[in-house]
């Protein structure tokens, strides 16, 4: 499985699974399963990218592994 830094900088921002579920419009259980290191769709990934404040140019640093 690939490994990610999702749930580092989800957790440096004070942010719950959920908090970061709702803010990109998916599952709880999509959080946990991309933390987790499985792959994940493109869309998803730029919802996630955006809802935590990153610019899609910086992809690389919460998805190395995936993308």
């Amino acid at each position: 499985m690939a490994k990610n830094t999702l749930k580092t900088i989800r957790e440096q921002m004070l942010l719950s699974k959920a908090e970061l579920a709702r803010k990109a419009g998916v599952s709880p259980m999509t959080i946990d399963r991309i933390e987790n290191g499985e792959k994940c769709r493109m869309e998803t990934m730029r919802k996630i990218i955006l809802a935590l404040g990153y610019s899609l140019e910086d992809k690389e640093k919460i998805f190395a592994d995936l993308i």
